[in-house]
């Protein structure tokens, strides 16, 4: 679990939420005509930019903004110098024996065991990187589509609100209806994008560089222990 994810998330919306509580009450800032223009809008759009599997396996992706675990490099260099040692004494059979909990790190173990050669290595861990960082850089993707769009529905709901105000100022009792829709929409917009979206993008950004970069580190050391190194 990432407490920063969580906390930081928590702790954003509950402050905004008391600024509301203390500012008079909570209802006044709920309206639901801005919830369906900002949320369903923004939804629907986002999905246009993107296929329906890319769409929905984001929520898979974004789980590693909450729920993530990777090695630490150093752990990782260690765990490499270890392998070297073993192979160097016996032989890179001798590596089938040790415990590798790293799937990517038993995969280039796997090919070296089995004798392919150095270039057959490189390219089937080269492209498990590039797979799996397009994978990680297409759900980033769909999560910052989702802040761009957020604040365009605010504004869309704020015209919308505008034009419902003007088109009735003989009717005094919807002009404060209309402008709640014209701000409400426009502060969820905000809200969404900057508080969740972009900071979920930001997050996963971070993890697809850290994962990037331990499975480069773990092909350089594969390949070492190949050369003999």
């Amino acid at each position: 679990m990432d407490l920063a994810t969580l906390i930081g998330l928590i702790g954003g919306l509950a402050f905004v939420v008391m600024a509301m509580f203390v500012g008079g009450s909570l209802i006044m800032f709920v309206d639901v005509t801005s919830i369906l223009i900002v949320i369903g809008g923004t939804t629907f759009v986002v999905l246009i930019k993107f296929t329906a599997g890319q769409f929905f396996g984001a929520a898979k992706i974004a789980a590693k903004a909450f729920m993530f675990k990777i090695e630490d490099p150093e752990e990782l260099i260690a765990k490499i110098v270890e392998m070297a040692d073993a192979a160097r004494k016996g032989g890179f059979l001798a590596l089938e024996e040790m415990e590798i909990s790293n799937s990517f790190m038993q995969k280039g173990i796997d090919l070296l065991v089995d004798g392919h050669d150095a270039d057959v290595v490189r390219a089937a861990l080269q492209k498990d990187i590039m797979l799996t960082d397009e994978r990680h850089e297409m759900g980033t993707g769909v999560f910052r589509a989702f802040g761009d769009v957020a604040p365009a529905m605010g504004m869309i709901g704020t015209l919308i609100g505008l034009v419902a105000m003007l088109s009735n100022m003989d009717d005094p009792k919807s002009i404060g209806p209309s402008m709640a829709v014209a701000l409400l929409t426009t502060l969820y917009g905000a809200i969404m994008a900057n508080m969740i979206f972009f900071p979920i993008s930001d997050k996963l950004a971070l993890r697809r560089g850290q994962e990037t970069l331990n499975r480069r580190l773990i092909m350089d050391g594969v390949l070492a222990i190949q050369d003999g190194q």
